[in-house]
């Protein structure tokens, strides 16, 4: 038998949550402060652009404000527009790095329609490529990624900061 190893989705499996550990998007949001070398690739004036530690597929990422917020009738009009403006940032950023062949794009409010982290409003941003799923999918519930997170903030980070030096 083959053995997948995902050491990183330890925390996810056995429980530790944002309750747990503060909100994930705040403590990044925050780790600028910190110097931390993390997984945001690009950080606006309200918003931000961060790889999901826990992905559906290489380059899933995710665009958070830096408020803590929890719904989109509670952002600010700047908050929106930012938000709005990174997404798109995301994509163009996924079609360079990666030429996937399509996207989820998606946000998930309150606990029954699938938000992991519940008081903090995120838009996921997920490629997706013609055959992408198999049946470790339906089987296991394993996901196999070919690429390790930091390979992937090393790709999209520079995209980023490009992106926001060009008239968009």
């Amino acid at each position: 038998m083959e053995r997948l190893w995902s050491p990183w989705r330890l925390a996810y499996v056995t429980g530790a949550s944002a309750e747990t550990a503060g909100c994930v998007f705040c403590n990044a949001s925050e780790a600028r402060a910190a110097g931390a070398d993390d997984l945001v690739l690009f950080r606006g004036r309200t918003c931000f652009a961060v790889l999901n530690l826990y992905p559906y597929n290489s380059g899933h990422l995710m665009v958070a404000p830096h408020r803590h917020v929890g719904s989109l009738h509670a952002t600010t009009p700047a908050e929106r527009e930012e938000l709005m403006h990174l997404t798109r940032h995301a994509e163009m950023a996924l079609l360079e790095a990666y030429t996937p062949q399509g996207f989820n794009v998606g946000i998930n409010l309150g606990r029954s329609a699938g938000a992991g982290v519940l008081d903090h409003l995120h838009v996921h941003v997920v490629p997706r490529w013609n055959g992408d799923t198999n049946f470790m999918t339906v089987a296991a519930e394993t996901r196999v990624l070919p690429e390790d997170l930091q390979e992937s903030r090393k790709r999209l980070r520079p995209i980023f900061e490009r992106l926001s030096q060009e008239r968009s």
